[in-house]
Parts: C-alpha cells; structure tokens; sequence
C-alpha cells in the first residue's frame, strides 16, 4: 500500500510518500509544495491544492493522512491554516483516496514513542525507520511522520479484523 502524508502549511506543506507491505517500510519519496505569500489567500489556496494535485498525479497513492490542525494563540493564524489544511485535504479526497487524520502527539507517538517528541526528534527517527531517506525539509520529514504513522495505523486495523474474523 502506497501511503501520502501530508503536514498542511499556508506558506509551505510538506508531503512524504511511503509504502507499506506487512510491518515494512520503505521511502518512495518526499518534498514541499509552497504557497507565494504575494498572491491572495485564495491564490495561495490554489497553490496548495494543485501542488497536491501533482504530487497525487506523480506518484499514486493508495490512501493519504494529515495532520490535524492544533489551536494557535493566534485566531487568524489558526483559521488560515486551517484553510490551507482544506485545500490541502480536498486534493486526495478528490483522487477517490481514504484521507486519516491524526493529531501531532499521535504521529509523534507512532514515530518517536512519545507523543512530546521534539520536532528535530521525528526527523532522526523518520530518517531510522526509512533508512536511506534523505528528508528535504522539516515539513517534508513531518509529511513521511504522518505517513508512518497511517501506515501503522492500517496494519495495527487489519490485523484486528483478521483476529475478529478468525
């Protein structure tokens, strides 16, 4: 199965791409898509949404995951990226794909083993679960986070529905 994470930003949304057989792993590839922060609020929309689009179109995921949207101090922040985090969402629901949703402490704790992982620690641990990736950014290392822990995830649901089963 072929997993994309996504990490929703306004000005930058990292994306990783996994594949999933049984409990392994393997880095397909990653990256960012960035908005122009020139243009509009929708422009920038736009930029996002269609950057997914792309990505979507290059590498062909079975499902995708995001991270779910933590409240800022800031409102304004916070209901912007939560717009970015739309946009981003409707590119592989659009594609037909399932689409997770996870908070930060549960990709942290999928990937790290703690849910208060520092960020710097989910890039060493992405880059020891996927050896050979060579992560492009922080956001692009969240993305493959996600991506991880989605994977988890599924393996974790279907072998409980085996057991149910059988």
């Amino acid at each position: 199965m072929r997993v994309l994470g996504l990490d929703p930003g306004l000005r930058t949304t990292g994306w990783g791409i996994v594949d999933a057989e049984g409990s392994s792993l393997r880095h397909v590839a990653d990256g960012v898509v960035k908005s122009d922060d020139s243009l509009s609020l929708a422009e920038r929309l736009v930029q996002l949404h269609r950057g997914i689009q792309a990505v979507i179109a290059e590498w062909r995921p079975d499902q995708a995951a995001v991270e779910q949207t933590f409240v800022n101090k800031n409102p304004e922040s916070t209901l912007k990226l939560g717009q970015a985090r739309g946009a981003v969402m409707l590119a592989p629901a659009l594609a037909g794909l399932a689409v997770g949703e996870y908070s930060p402490a549960a990709v942290k704790q999928a990937v790290v083993g703690t849910g208060r992982a520092a960020k710097d620690q989910v890039g060493m641990m992405v880059r020891t679960l996927l050896p050979g990736c060579l992560v492009k950014s922080p956001d692009a290392a969240d993305a493959l986070g996600v991506a991880i822990c989605h994977a988890h995830h599924l393996g974790t649901k279907r072998r409980l529905a085996r057991a149910v089963a059988g």
